[in-house]
C-alpha cells in the first residue's frame, strides 16, 4: 500500500479530476466514522437548528439567532431541504467542502512548486481540516475556505476583469459565511490596487478592481435582499455587522494567548526569507502572505483562537510551509520517505478510534448513530417525558431530533445566553445574562432540562449563572435519569 501511494504521488501527470477524487477519498476515509455522531461541535448543532428553521420558512435571526452571516445557515438549510434530517448528508457535503479546499490548495501549490509536492500539500490540507480538535463536523470555517481558496487561486493565476469578478463573487460568498474574513478580502483588494499601479496598468486596474469589488457587493446585496423585501433590513444589519463587532469588542481572553502562534509564523517567514526558500517578490507568495496576515489580524481583533478558527489559516499557510519543507528536506530523495508515509497513515488515530466506537455501538445497540443528542431524545420518548417545553443546557442538537425549538433566541446556542453584548442585535427585551436565564427558568418554566454530567452549565467565568442554575435545579427539579453523560431533570409538580 505504501509503495502504491508513493508511486501515485510521484506521478505528476494526474488529471485534475483524478487528484480531486483522490483527495475526496482521503477526506471521506478520515471523516466517515464521524458521520454518525450526534454532534461534534456546538456551533454545528446551532447551524443545523437555524437551517431547519429556514427550511420551515423563517429567515435566520427571525425565529432563532446566532452570530454567523446568512450563507452559513443556507448550506445547512439546503442540505436539510434536499435530504431531510440527515446527519450523514450534512457530514458528506461537509467532506465535499473540505475536498474542494484541499484541491484548490493543490492548485495554488502548483503555481509555486512541482505537481507532486503540491499534491502532498493537498493531502496535508485534508488532514489539518479533519483532525485535532472538534473539526470533524461541518464548521463555518470549512464552508468559508471552500470559497476563499479558489478565489485566492484565481487572484494568483489570472488578472482579467472577468476572472477578478468571479474571484469577487467567491470572496463575497466567503465573507457572508465568515465575517472575519473581511480583513483578508480588504487586504487583497488593496494589493490589487498596488499591483496594477506598480505594473502601470491603470485602465486595466480600474476595471479589474471595480469588478472584484462589485462581485463582493453583489453577494452581500443578495443576502440582504430577502430581509429588505420583508422590512427587516435593520435586523440583518445588526445581526450580520454590528453583533460580530460587539462580540469582538467584548474581548474574553488576553491577546497575549495569541503570541505563540504569531511568533511561530513570524519565525517561519524570517527563516524562509533568510534562507531564500521563498521568493517574496513573486505575486503568488505575496498574495498568500497578505491573505494569511488578514486572517491573523482578524484573530487579533477577536482576541482568541479556538481550534476550529485555524481551519482558516491551514489551507493557505500549508502551501508555503510545504514548499519550504521540501526545499529543506527533499522528501523524495531520502531514505526515510516510507517511514514518513507511515506517520501519515498513523496520524488519523482519532478516526481509527471512532471506527471502533461506531462498530461497537452497532453491535451493542443496533445503530451506528450515537451520542447524547440521540440517546436522550430516545429516552424521553420511551418514557413519555415532556419534550414540548424543554431546555437543553447541553446537547442542544436534541431540539432538532425532537422537532422542538429552544425556549428563546438567546438559547439557540446555549453559550449565547452569556453574551449579552449581542442581545441588542435581535432586540432581546432582557439586557443581562441573569435576566435571560431567569426568564427561561422562571417564566418559561421548562418541564425538562438536560445538562452534561459533572460539568458546569456555562464557562467558568460565568459564576453567577452557574450558581443560579445549579441552585434552581436543586430546588425545583429532580434528577429523572442519567443517560450516558447527560443528566435529565424534570420539574417538580
Amino acid at each position: 500500500m505504501i509503495k502504491k501511494l508513493l508511486l501515485f504521488i510521484k506521478n505528476h501527470k494526474h488529471s485534475n479530476s483524478i487528484v480531486f477524487i483522490f483527495l475526496f477519498v482521503i477526506a471521506f476515509f478520515i471523516r466517515f466514522p464521524f458521520f454518525f455522531r450526534d454532534y461534534i461541535d456546538r456551533d454545528e448543532s446551532t447551524f443545523i437548528l437555524i437551517g431547519q428553521s429556514w427550511v420551515e420558512g423563517f429567515l435566520p435571526y427571525t425565529e432563532l439567532w446566532d452570530i454567523k452571516p446568512p450563507l452559513t445557515f443556507l448550506f445547512f438549510a439546503g442540505v436539510i431541504g434536499v435530504f431531510g434530517k440527515s446527519f450523514f448528508a450534512i457530514r458528506l457535503l461537509g467532506t465535499l467542502m473540505v475536498s474542494l479546499t484541499a484541491f484548490f490548495t493543490y492548485k495554488i501549490g502548483k503555481t509555486l512548486t512541482s505537481s507532486k509536492i503540491a499534491f502532498v500539500t493537498g493531502i496535508v490540507c485534508v488532514g489539518l481540516q479533519s483532525m485535532f480538535g472538534s473539526i470533524q463536523g461541518v464548521m463555518s470555517e470549512h464552508l468559508c475556505m471552500a470559497f476563499l481558496t479558489p478565489a485566492v487561486f484565481i487572484l494568483i493565476k489570472y488578472k482579467k476583469w472577468y476572472w477578478l469578478a468571479l474571484s469577487g463573487l467567491l470572496m463575497g460568498t466567503a465573507i457572508m459565511i465568515k465575517l472575519n474574513i473581511a480583513y483578508t478580502i480588504l487586504f487583497l483588494g488593496l494589493y490589487l490596487i498596488y499591483h496594477f499601479i506598480n505594473t502601470k496598468q491603470f485602465q486595466k486596474g480600474v476595471l479589474g478592481v471595480a469588478s472584484y469589488g462589485l462581485g463582493i457587493l453583489v453577494i452581500i446585496a443578495l443576502t440582504l435582499l430577502p430581509y429588505y423585501l420583508k422590512g427587516l433590513t435593520e435586523l440583518w444589519w445588526k445581526s450580520v455587522v454590528i453583533a460580530p463587532l460587539d462580540y469582538a469588542g467584548a474581548r474574553r481572553s488576553s491577546i497575549f494567548k495569541l503570541l505563540p502562534i504569531f511568533l511561530a509564523i513570524l519565525i517561519f517567514f524570517y527563516f524562509a526569507w533568510k534562507k531564500k526558500y521563498l521568493n517574496f517578490r513573486t505575486s503568488a507568495v505575496q498574495i498568500l502572505i497578505i491573505s494569511i496576515l488578514g486572517i491573523l489580524y482578524s484573530f487579533i481583533q477577536g482576541g482568541r483562537i479556538n481550534s476550529h478558527y485555524l481551519i482558516q489559516l491551514y489551507p493557505l499557510f500549508v502551501v508555503l510551509f510545504t514548499v519550504v519543507f521540501f526545499k529543506v528536506a527533499t522528501f523524495f530523495q531520502i531514505k526515510w520517505r516510507k517511514a514518513y508515509l507511515w506517520v501519515l497513515l498513523v496520524l488519523p488515530a482519532e478516526s481509527y478510534l471512532e471506527y471502533y466506537n461506531i462498530i461497537s455501538h452497532k453491535i451493542e445497540k443496533g445503530s451506528f448513530y450515537n451520542g447524547e443528542g440521540i440517546t436522550v431524545p430516545q429516552y424521553l420518548k420511551a418514557n413519555a417525558i415532556n419534550t414540548e417545553n424543554i431546555f437543553f443546557a447541553e446537547y442542544h442538537i436534541g431540539y432538532w431530533v425532537l422537532n422542538q425549538k429552544p425556549p428563546t433566541k438567546a438559547a439557540t446556542h446555549p453559550s449565547n445566553i452569556c453574551k449579552p453584548e449581542m442581545f441588542s442585535a435581535y432586540d432581546n427585551p432582557r439586557k443581562t445574562t441573569m435576566q435571560e436565564l431567569r426568564f427561561i427558568m422562571e417564566k418559561k418554566r421548562p418541564k425538562t432540562v438536560v445538562s452534561r454530567k459533572n460539568r458546569r452549565f456555562f464557562d467558568k467565568e460565568q459564576k453567577a449563572a452557574n450558581a443560579y442554575l445549579k441552585n434552581y435545579l436543586q430546588r425545583f427539579y429532580k434528577i429523572q435519569a442519567e443517560v450516558d453523560n447527560a443528566v435529565i431533570y424534570t420539574l417538580l409538580e
